[in-house]
């Protein structure tokens, strides 16, 4: 049968339909809670706002109408945190980033950036990985001081479940985080073409199959560090350096950067979900996580 609809194919002119997203929030303080200030979506990207209790961050629902990403799709988010405001930013769902179309990648960006006395906590679900992904993600943070920041970003290469397996494909991550305009974080990771292999090293991460990277900027980081410890038992490590020496205009504040690597996305569930709860006391776990 000959369809009316033929499917591209690489000698193919036919243009393949690309999804393209934006989002923009900003939250401000008044009369003592963390309220919308502007709001901005466009594309497939949206954002919602669910109730939360008085007194408790601003928490953002994020959503990719288009259902996932592949090779052409491009996602932009860009949020501030007021002076004196909270928020805390999670996906609605786990991202999920398909079999691209030749070498064409998705490309997603985040901008964060954090007022003085301000606090914002980035705990999206788990981005996963299939076979023969191309996905290359920068993350971007300017933070003021006296501002606290958590970061939390899981990492599954297939579904263990559905017996999938990620044998080939390229991921890209890109970290810049200053503070006061001094840089305090960077790191570049590059995996692929043989992501099996890699994966499959004991210096990288055994076998394991689901990954993260879990990073504190704030005053209180350094009191947290051994507790982070006994939650991640096995799993990973975490440590600490301080980013601002006491003696400065603001308050001495330090880092504290956890690597977790698990068999499947549901162990390292177990593990993430403690340890939020602890690095976040204040506005605790997002509603759409679960376990």
């Amino acid at each position: 049968m000959n369809s009316l609809l033929p499917l591209p194919t690489s000698q193919s002119s036919v243009p393949l339909q690309r999804t393209r997203g934006g989002g923009r929030l900003s939250v401000k303080q008044s009369a003592g809670e963390s309220r919308i200030d502007r709001l901005f979506q466009e594309g497939s990207a949206r954002i919602r706002i669910p109730r939360v209790p008085r007194g408790s961050p601003l928490e953002a629902v994020l959503i990719n109408t288009a259902g996932g990403l592949t090779g052409g799709d491009r996602m932009d988010w860009a949020f501030e945190a007021g002076e004196g405001a909270s928020m805390a930013l999670a996906t609605q769902a786990c991202e999920k980033t398909y079999k691209a179309h030749g070498k064409s990648e998705a490309r997603v960006s985040v901008q964060l950036k954090l007022n003085a006395e301000s606090s914002l906590a980035w705990l999206p679900q788990e981005t996963i990985l299939f076979d023969r992904a191309r996905l290359a993600r920068s993350i971007e943070v300017d933070m003021a001081a006296g501002s606290r920041l958590l970061m939390v970003e899981p990492l599954v290469f297939g579904r263990l479940a559905m017996r999938e397996s990620v044998v080939e494909g390229h991921f890209r991550d890109r970290w810049r985080i200053r503070l006061d305009g001094d840089l305090v974080h960077a790191e570049d990771m590059r995996l692929g073409p043989d992501i099996a292999d890699v994966l499959a090293r004991a210096a990288v991460a055994g076998g394991g199959l689901a990954v993260a990277t879990v990073l504190m900027i704030a005053p209180e980081a350094e009191a947290r560090l051994l507790a982070a410890r006994q939650v991640i038992g096995t799993s990973g490590g975490a440590s600490f350096l301080f980013t601002r020496r006491s003696g400065s205009a603001a308050p001495e504040t330090g880092k504290l950067l956890a690597r977790i690597v698990a068999a499947d996305s549901y162990e390292l569930r177990k593990v993430l979900v403690p340890l939020i709860r602890l690095l976040n006391p204040q506005g605790g776990m997002p509603k759409v996580w679960s376990i």
